[in-house]
């Protein structure tokens, strides 16, 4: 998979990484390498909750159309 991560610095000089497409995706680092492989770890938990909650009880579920 894929994916374009944003990544900025903070005012303390922390890289600080983002995944657009995951809503609250985020992650830092001290250097450009370490945010790399913390947002791949938060991409993978994110993921794996996201995965969970798609098994919910479907006669609960509502349906809109926007």
């Amino acid at each position: 998979m894929k994916l374009y991560i944003k990544i900025e610095r903070d005012e303390k000089g922390y890289f600080v990484a983002e995944v657009p497409a995951f809503p609250g995706c985020v992650s830092q680092g001290k250097t450009r390498r370490e945010v790399l492989e913390n947002i791949k770890e938060a991409i993978e938990g994110w993921l794996e909750v996201m995965e969970h909650k798609a098994h919910f009880n479907r006669t609960k579920a509502v349906e809109v159309t926007v």
